[in-house]
């Protein structure tokens, strides 16, 4: 069913040894209480900080999966000053209705000139994901993050493609359960709160039968249109495939019907009116100097490889020749970090992205 890493190659924590971790609370613009996770390795970063920014309904963990080697192993060897970010949307926060302008308007921002300050540097790179990367361009093309140099974004940025399938469930489906269900969670497939979310497991379970993790059948159903959606079951290893169970909660309809009115308009759109925020975000020249690489899972059944191809043709009609682009064979939508192979595979492509 799923996929083994290098049996020669011994275990380890997903934190080593000689990492430190120091969590620091952080407010963002609008009062919301957030944090970030600031990781130091065994020697005093080399490079400049770096901050990691997770997506809808996970946390900044999402990055250090029991693997042999990490995302946040890979950035700290090579020399990087590693920050991760638990914005509104994360599973370590309380649960809030949260919408891609809120965390664009006031946690990115926030998140910034934190890390600025606390390191005493005057610019910084990001690496961001899924929703972590669509609010945080909002608020790139906005002109929000001037500080940013770099920006390097996987699976979706500034024009969200789904499968026809997940169209219709967006469009159809989650107006529908909305008002009976302001929220919905993957995580129901080990523990449901209630006769609804017990009802949408079994139908859930019905529809996917490409293995026996509940959480992972619900997540491919909530994010996407796969079996699975989110990754290869080839690309993920088993103790990776079980950790995820603890790793994906609450997720607000909210966000679902921003996202609707996004597919719909072909760009990511704002629904709230937050000053400093346009209504549209590709019908103009990005607001930003940053150089951005764009990385797309051709397998990825979340948001389809389009999406950052269409992205990548709008940053070079404004820009040409700034930006990349890279199509990752084999890959889907997490396994671009969570993959067993990961370390060998896209690593150093998002390494290389970032030290140039």
């Amino acid at each position: 069913m799923t996929g083994t890493p290098d049996a020669s190659a011994p275990s380890r924590p997903t934190t080593r040894r000689d990492h430190v971790t120091e969590v620091r609370p952080l407010t963002a613009l609008d009062g919301r209480p957030l944090t970030l996770v600031h990781v130091r390795g065994g020697r005093p970063p080399t490079r400049g900080p770096v901050l990691v920014v997770h997506g809808a309904g996970v946390r900044a963990e999402l990055f250090r999966p029991p693997l042999r080697r990490t995302f946040v192993d890979a950035l700290l060897d090579d020399g990087w000053d590693v920050w991760l970010l638990n914005w509104r949307a994360s599973i370590d926060l309380d649960p809030v209705p949260w919408t891609l302008d809120q965390a664009a308007a006031y946690d990115h921002p926030a998140a910034v000139a934190h890390v600025l300050k606390a390191t005493g540097r005057d610019r910084l790179k990001a690496v961001v994901h899924c929703q972590g990367s669509t609010s945080f361009m909002m608020a790139l093309a906005a002109g929000l993050l001037p500080e940013v140099e770099t920006v390097v974004s996987n699976a979706v940025s500034l024009h969200p493609v789904v499968p026809g399938f997940s169209t219709f469930k967006i469009a159809r489906l989650a107006p529908a359960i909305r008002p009976m269900m302001p929220f919905i969670s993957p995580g129901w497939g080990d523990r449901p709160v209630g006769p609804l979310s017990r009802l949408m497991v079994r139908l859930v379970c019905a529809a996917h039968w490409e293995c026996r993790n509940s959480v992972c059948r619900m997540v491919s159903h909530t994010y996407g249109s796969g079996w699975p959606a989110l990754w290869s079951h080839a690309n993920i290893d088993e103790a990776t495939h079980d950790w995820i169970r603890g790793e994906f909660a609450d997720v607000p309809m909210t966000f679902f019907t921003q996202m609707n009115q996004c597919i719909r308009a072909g760009q990511l759109v704002s629904t709230e009116g937050i000053e400093g925020l346009p209504r549209t975000f590709a019908d103009r020249a990005p607001r930003t100097d940053a150089r951005i690489a764009l990385f797309a899972g051709e397998d990825n059944r979340c948001f389809l490889a389009e999406s950052q191809q269409r992205t990548y043709d709008f940053l070079n009609r404004h820009r040409p020749g700034r930006d990349s682009l890279h199509m990752l064979p084999g890959y889907g939508h997490l396994d671009v970090f969570l993959g067993c192979r990961a370390a060998t595979d896209t690593y150093p492509l998002i390494l290389e992205e970032l030290a140039r």
